[in-house]
């Protein structure tokens, strides 16, 4: 009778609600102030890229398409979770409905997925700009890059959204209180009842598609691209071709680092204090950096700036 009642609460859960950094009461203050000064850098340099790559004929290339997609989506990707915790440090109310919470964790995987594409195609190009220079401009036209945006964009939307609908299809008896401060897979799933080895699964299976295949690929055409830079036969040629690689290579040891970190170590591992340390790397201090690492290491890009 009691296990009857208890499943027929579970299966009432209207809403949840986000401690974040709830413990953290005499910090609320320097907390909104914080992020909302992160927020602001990451939209206004995020947008002067966007802005320069459309303006500035020296920037009309595939390589600057690619990064103003690249700084679209991570504009895209901090607005997902940013905004909440500005609004519960804000007003203090933690609530978060169900609808919106699943609406939240959607939207965040699918823009994940969609950056791990996206930093396999940069790769991509850049392979193909420095072991193929010739052919560069047949292969990379415009109606392939197009194509290969928009499937970054696309491509991981079929398997997020299977995997939010099966994730908040589970019953929630544990508790209504998500040890986190946006509404990400490892927490939710702590709230569920009974076995949720198969959820636990399916996260590592869609993880491996959609993380560990692009950084294989990406891992696999930077080491052609090196070995064929290392075969330049001028220094600065190939000081030139590493300052053009190495940006990339740091975004993508620093988004795949902790985000690997985050979903593929064992549930037994996982801590509140350091699920939200590495979530805050990834979701908001790389896309704050991502503009300075591109700008300041690329000279058009401190050209048009400049300009």
């Amino acid at each position: 009778m009691l296990k009857s009642r208890k499943e027929n609460n579970a299966s009432t859960v209207a809403q949840f609600i986000l401690l974040g950094f709830s413990d953290l009461p005499n910090l609320q203050g320097f907390l909104f102030g914080m992020f909302s000064l992160v927020y602001i850098i990451i939209l206004i340099g995020n947008s002067s890229i966007i802005v320069l790559t459309r303006i500035d004929p020296a920037l009309q290339k595939p390589m600057y398409f690619f990064l103003a997609n690249f700084s679209s989506l991570e504009v895209c990707y901090v607005s997902v979770t940013l905004p909440r915790i500005l609004y519960n440090i804000g007003t203090q109310n933690r609530n978060i409905s169900k609808l919106a919470c699943a609406t939240q964790t959607c939207f965040f995987l699918i823009l994940g997925a969609t950056e791990c594409f996206l930093l396999a195609v940069m790769s991509y190009d850049r392979y193909v700009a420095i072991c193929n220079p010739l052919h560069y401009p047949l292969i990379m036209n415009p109606m392939k890059c197009n194509q290969l945006a928009a499937g970054s964009w696309l491509g991981g939307m079929p398997f997020q959204v299977a995997q939010t609908c099966q994730i908040f299809s589970l019953r929630f008896c544990n508790s209504n209180r998500i040890n986190h401060f946006f509404c990400d897979l490892p927490p939710i799933l702590k709230l569920a009842c009974g076995d949720t080895s198969v959820n636990e699964l399916s996260v590592y299976l869609v993880t491996i598609i959609i993380a560990t295949v692009p950084f294989m690929l990406i891992l696999a055409s930077y080491s052609k691209i090196i070995a064929t830079i290392l075969k330049l036969p001028t220094a600065t040629g190939r000081a030139k071709a590493f300052s053009t690689c190495s940006s990339h290579l740091l975004v993508v040891f620093l988004f795949f680092g902790s985000a690997t970190v985050t979903y593929l170590r064992p549930k037994s591992t996982h801590s509140p204090g350091t699920d939200k340390l590495f979530s805050l790397f990834y979701t908001i201090v790389t896309p704050m950096f991502n503009p300075l690492i591109y700008s300041l290491r690329n000279k058009d890009v401190i050209a048009a700036l400049r300009k």
